[in-house]
């Protein structure tokens, strides 16, 4: 049936650095492109990433570390104003869903350029959808989470993704307007465009360097030369190397770019995988600012003189839960056992920063579908170990995949956090083998990929204000990561996706988190926690995301 215009709404979170405030937005967005802050231009940012990158091409990535350099090269049809979650016009100067919501118009921006010169058009834009569609591939198709999660499945389904394709086709009317076709409507949608994953690419760039040929030899994944040397957007930023022998990504400012140009002439992203080493760096003047400073550290940087900005808690950590390899984790009286025994309270209490909160569920109070009335799991071993004994799983033993050499907004230290749960989970009699993997080294194809862990830390930072981009992404397919299939929990939360009355949205959620807390409990929720990032006192401009979606463009160095 035909949708109204209240219907068609779609919600999106305002979050500024002080408050949360849910605006609602229309489908339909006009342009509100605004300039660049004022001052000094020029000079070199070199700033402190907290891991390395997996690759440059924003299709085959899910994690921050890849996303930080890529969101500077590259653009999305729809982003998201600074410092928000609001849906703003990027490379789309408007867009507007059908009355059914079967498809989408984008109005383009004109005059645009790709960093190789080649221009940005409708054509590009269908190129770049065709391509995500038609990927072929086990290898490649397993390295696109975010498509997978959002589109569901390809024109042959060949990896982790294999429900019904969203994506039904892309038509360019004329120069700059793009038409996408869907085979059904999605909640996700216009906000998931804004995901970094969807930036748009050279068609040219794409083809010149063979960008789908993605090769799995073993446990270890190998990309093409445009992911790894010639990743080709149409940011205010362009690739210069990256030298991994040094562990710096350079980048320089896009001469071209069609608006306000960066400020600075380059940025120098240089990776030091321990915190306590990029606040030495900090202080000897080496680095001008790096990301997630460990809480404790918070007042001493403030007294030393330098801005320590914190952004909201948009975002959850969780203990995941792998039933594929341990029998007894397919018993939910296991798993309630292995939540109860966590102390969640302590955890947030002492280790994680000033305003974090334990989680009762999988997604922030702030996003609609938060259920106030879901099972809870206090900390009471006495309760996990009578779950254990009824369960017959007293004398358990798990692995536990720990990520090194990393910090993620959700969780700061993950090797501290994880011997805190240790401790606990010894303490109610299950023993403990803790595989210790770096990050992108190891860790998450480990996880993601192979499923060779029973328990693992791991997390989200929120992209947009839906609850089909929280619960709805970790739980709604199968993944190696859970280590389960229920036909009836993936059915209920894509029912829940395509309820288009905002009301009726949010309603459907609640009773997923109800049901996902009661009766499946596929990992613990373990808390939210409000990630900082530090600049020396001569970096303006710098405007903190809680999408954790930071540009540079506006970064002037005094």
């Amino acid at each position: 049936m035909a949708l109204s215009r209240t219907a068609r709404r779609r919600w999106t979170a305002a979050i500024g650095l002080t408050g949360v405030a849910v605006l609602a937005l229309s489908a339909c967005a006009q342009s509100d492109r605004g300039d660049n802050a004022s001052g000094k231009t020029g000079g070199t940012l070199i700033f402190g990433a907290a891991g390395k990158p997996k690759n440059f091409d924003p299709i085959f990535n899910d994690d921050g570390e890849s996303f930080r350099p890529i969101r500077q090269m590259y653009e999305t049809l729809v982003t998201y104003k600074r410092g928000t979650a609001d849906l703003a016009p990027g490379l789309a100067d408007k867009w507007e869903l059908s009355e059914d919501g079967k498809s989408v118009t984008f109005d383009l921006h004109k005059n645009v350029k790709f960093h190789d010169g080649t221009p940005f058009n409708a054509a590009a834009v269908c190129f770049n959808f065709d391509r995500w569609f038609n990927m072929k591939g086990s290898a490649a198709q397993s390295q696109m989470i975010y498509y997978g999660d959002v589109f569901k499945g390809f024109a042959q389904n060949e990896g982790d993704a294999g429900g019904t394709p969203l994506y039904k086709s892309c038509e360019a009317k004329d120069e700059n307007t793009a038409v996408l076709n869907l085979n059904s409507f999605s909640s996700a949608l216009p906000a998931a465009f804004g995901l970094t994953s969807f930036s748009i690419s050279s068609p040219e760039a794409l083809k010149k360097y063979d960008a789908d040929t993605v090769t799995q030899s073993g446990e270890s994944f190998s990309y093409p030369a445009y992911a790894t040397e010639h990743p080709t957007g149409t940011g205010p930023f362009k690739f210069e190397s990256y030298d991994k022998a040094n562990n710096t990504i350079t980048l320089v400012r896009n001469e071209d770019y069609y608006g306000d140009k960066a400020k600075l002439d380059k940025i120098i992203f240089k990776v030091i995988e321990d915190e306590n080493a990029r606040k030495q760096e900090l202080k000897a003047g080496t680095i001008d600012g790096y990301d997630f400073p460990s809480p404790a550290d918070f007042k001493s940087l403030k007294s030393d003189g330098f801005d320590v900005l914190i952004r909201p808690a948009f975002n959850i950590m969780y203990l995941g839960i792998n039933e594929a390899n341990t029998p007894a984790l397919k018993d939910v009286r296991v798993r309630q056992a292995i939540a109860y025994a966590i102390n969640r309270d302590q955890l947030v209490k002492t280790k994680l920063p000033e305003g974090a909160e334990v989680a009762t569920q999988f997604q922030p109070k702030t996003v609609a579908g938060y259920a106030d009335d879901v099972t809870k799991y206090n900390y009471d071993p006495a309760k996990a170990k009578e779950l254990l004994k009824a369960a017959g799983a007293e004398n358990l033993t798990l692995k536990f995949y720990v990520p090194t050499e990393v910090s993620r907004p959700y969780m700061p230290n993950p090797v501290d956090y994880a011997a805190a749960m240790t401790e606990d989970l010894k303490a109610v009699g299950i023993t403990i083998e803790t595989v210790s993997r770096p990050w992108n080294g190891g860790y998450k194809d480990d996880v993601q990929k192979l499923g060779k862990h029973d328990l693992h830390l791991l997390g989200w930072t929120g992209d947009y204000n839906d609850a089909g981009n929280f619960p709805g992404t970790f739980f709604g397919r199968e993944k190696k990561e859970f280590g389960f299939t229920d036909k009836a929990l993936f059915d209920q939360i894509a029912a829940a996706d395509a309820v288009v009355d905002p009301d009726k949205h949010a309603d459907a959620w609640k009773q997923v988190n109800r049901d996902l807390m009661s009766k499946y409990l596929p990992a613990v929720p373990i808390s939210h926690s409000p990630p900082g990032i530090v600049v020396n006192k001569n970096i303006k401009g710098l405007v903190p995301s809680p999408l954790t979606d930071e540009r540079f463009d506006t970064v002037t160095k005094d």
